[in-house]
């Protein structure tokens, strides 16, 4: 605990003091804003659900695209930049007083969300290799939910006086807090020079170009700071490596975003099926209390020994495999849960949220290596921002698809969701297993293994 909260490493400790200040302040987001909108702002709900609606498509486009501009200006800058808007656009929701001007604020915010995990990504993929990246990863994700939860009790304070006062004092906390995150991005650049150096190798190579000729992949020295004069054949190749190619032409890695963004499909079960479904069932309500407390408790303490040995792609497609598996479980026992008493109600939901938190950790563990493992270190950025629009699409998904299934068909549609689950797991582990069968080998004279840098930490 004390490595995942104070960690030794000066990129892991950077990422982790942004988290937390990031973390609380959408645990405090999170608990007040509907409140905010619809009572002291005065939109209707259905305003609040359109507006943001098309900010999460904003998201979709904002997560590839922050991809794309960490590879040429650095994940360091995007990371700044994402999380900089993001806080002004919290800022900015006191004055939303139109449906138009929250609709413009909300895509903002949705969009500098994002790109923070976007250039979060593309940071350890980077900086980190094997082992290290989803360690680091699963590490920032028990904080993330820990200082949800935090702020989340701390958001609490606004309910109690539910004023207006109250709300808006607590949304300018949001915006301060997303600022307070920038300082440790901020500051990187001179804690950690070696880190910047490589996450802008790209974009000092496209600056000396000088405006070259079209078609040019542009001139400069080498990510390495050595090789070939600028000019030359070689230096034109060692360019072309540095650039490196598109993820949306490699299939394996799109396939695998595809079927780990199914599996994501589970995170708006969890924010809004579970919690829509309880009230259908015999179970009180403060059920949905109890299970986000224990999926919580769980994540922290199980979340880093989940990610273990992920690395390994095919490994990581076996634990979306597994995940998937626990996740259809899951549903089973939740559409039970539907049919008992009060007592077998509640037991069916804590098996439920069991299951459920157990296939998040795993799906989150594997998609996570698969992730890091099959991108190009060539084009990281870019790789982990589609990784990013993979989530994104899911979180805008999954409301609609969970309510037109489990909420309005009940057992049927528990059964449904049931069947994608096991379907994105089992289209993750064949897509890992291929990729481990055919993808050229470390000691071979491949692109891959020309251009990427040794292990540092």
């Amino acid at each position: 605990m004390r490595q995942t909260l104070l960690p030794d490493d000066p990129v892991a400790r950077a990422l982790t003091y942004s988290t937390m200040g990031f973390a609380l302040a959408n645990g405090v987001f999170y608990t007040v804003s509907t409140l905010y909108f619809t009572r002291v702002v005065g939109l209707a709900p259905t305003t609040v659900g359109l507006g943001l609606g098309i900010a999460g498509g904003v998201g979709v486009a904002s997560a590839y695209g922050a991809g794309r501009l960490a590879d040429r200006v650095g994940a360091h800058r995007v990371l700044l930049w994402g999380t900089t808007v993001m806080a002004l656009a919290m800022l900015a929701y006191q004055l939303a007083a139109s449906a138009v001007v929250f609709t413009a604020i909300a895509c903002l915010a949705v969009g500098g969300r994002a790109a923070n995990g976007s250039a979060r990504s593309a940071i350890l993929a980077v900086w980190y290799t094997g082992p290290d990246r989803v360690d680091v990863r699963a590490r920032l994700r028990v904080v993330t939910n820990v200082f949800i939860g935090l702020g989340t009790v701390v958001a609490g304070a606004a309910l109690l006086i539910d004023t207006a006062a109250a709300y808006h004092v607590a949304m300018a906390a949001v915006g301060g807090l997303l600022l307070l995150a920038t300082v440790p991005v901020a500051l990187l650049p001179r804690r950690v020079p070696e880190l910047v150096a490589r996450l802008t190798a790209s974009a000092r190579l496209a600056l000396a170009d000088g405006g070259g000729a079209a078609g040019d992949e542009g001139g400069g020295v080498p990510a390495d700071g050595g090789g070939a004069a600028p000019g030359t054949q070689a230096d034109a190749g060692t360019r072309r490596a540095v650039r490196g190619p598109s993820p949306l032409r490699d299939r394996t890695y799109v396939a695998s975003v595809a079927c780990n963004a199914v599996v994501a499909l589970h995170f708006g079960l969890q924010t809004v099926g579970v919690p829509l479904w309880i009230a259908s069932t015999e179970a009180p309500t403060v059920m949905v209390s109890v299970l986000l407390v224990l999926n919580t408790v769980l994540v922290a303490l199980f979340q880093v020994r989940a990610a273990r040995g992920t690395d390994d792609v095919r490994f990581a497609g076996i634990t979306v495999r597994r995940a998937s598996w626990l996740l259809a479980f899951a549903c089973l026992a939740y559409a039970l849960a539907g049919y008992g008493s009060v007592v077998v109600a509640c037991v069916l939901l804590v098996v439920a949220g069991l299951a459920h938190t157990a296939g998040e950790v795993l799906g989150e563990g594997g998609g996570w290596g698969m992730a890091f493992e099959l991108a190009d270190p060539r084009s990281a950025g870019a790789y982990q921002g589609l990784s990013q629009t993979g989530y994104a699409v899911a979180s805008m998904v999954s409301p609609v698809l969970v309510t037109a299934t489990a909420i309005d068909h009940g057992s049927a549609g528990w059964a449904v969701l049931g069947v994608v689950f096991l379907a994105g797991g089992a289209g993750a582990a064949a897509v890992a297993g291929h990729a481990a069968r055919t993808r050229t080998a470390p000691d071979a004279p491949g692109p891959v293994a020309q251009v990427t840098a040794p292990a540092t930490r």
